[in-house]
């Protein structure tokens, strides 16, 4: 299957999970607010795909992001089903899948980032380029902490805490933040080389 075909089937899949999720979901408005990032995201790389193509790993990572996003907002986070028998089954107190979204959260940004860098500037892989890759991604994962907290406070109730996820957790916020640093210190360290191999073999193709 050629890269192109992957890439396809990646959209399709992706567009197909979106219009499920969308369909009759816990609550409507906590679904637009979960969805919307990946409804932007995807946006932003197919509307980029003929200028710069990111490697298939970055692809099938940003994928998975939205898919976890996509479930999210059609049951919430402390209501997917996986969460609730992972719970069930080791004894969790409380539904963790929100912190798998979390974790993503910190390896797509570090993955799609070093993979920018290292096509598009001098620097190489190393301490620094891990360095500035997961700091990106801890940044990306504080702002949206920042987002969640103001949404909770102009909204509040009910819906501010399905949005939040936080299941009575006074510390959720730093918890979602540590998720998304490991996520991007696990992704760079041990897909790294995944990532340069893929970076290769873009850099050797004949131009189109």
């Amino acid at each position: 299957m050629s890269k192109k075909v992957t890439h396809a089937c990646l959209l399709a899949t992706l567009v197909a999970g979106i219009v499920w999720s969308g369909y009759q979901p816990k609550e409507r408005f906590t679904w637009v607010m979960e969805v919307f990032p990946a409804v932007i995201g995807g946006i932003i790389l197919v509307g980029t795909y003929r200028r710069f193509q990111f490697s298939t790993l970055g692809y099938v990572l940003t994928w998975m992001f939205a898919i976890i996003l996509a479930a999210g907002g059609h049951w919430t986070y402390a209501e997917v089903p996986l969460g609730n028998w992972a719970s069930d089954v080791f004894g969790f107190s409380r539904n963790h899948f929100d912190r798998l979204g979390h974790l993503f959260q910190g390896i797509v940004p570090a993955m799609l980032v070093r993979e920018l860098l290292l096509r598009t500037s001098p620097l190489k892989p190393g301490k620094w380029l891990v360095f500035i890759c997961i700091s990106v991604a801890l940044a990306v994962s504080a702002a949206y902490e920042l987002f969640e907290w103001q949404y909770a406070v102009v909204f509040g109730g009910a819906q501010a805490e399905s949005f939040l996820g936080s299941q009575g957790d006074p510390w959720d916020a730093q918890k979602d933040m540590f998720m998304a640093m490991l996520g991007a210190m696990v992704s760079t360290i041990l897909l790294g080389k995944w990532q340069d191999r893929q970076i290769a073999e873009i850099n050797n193709r004949p131009a189109a």
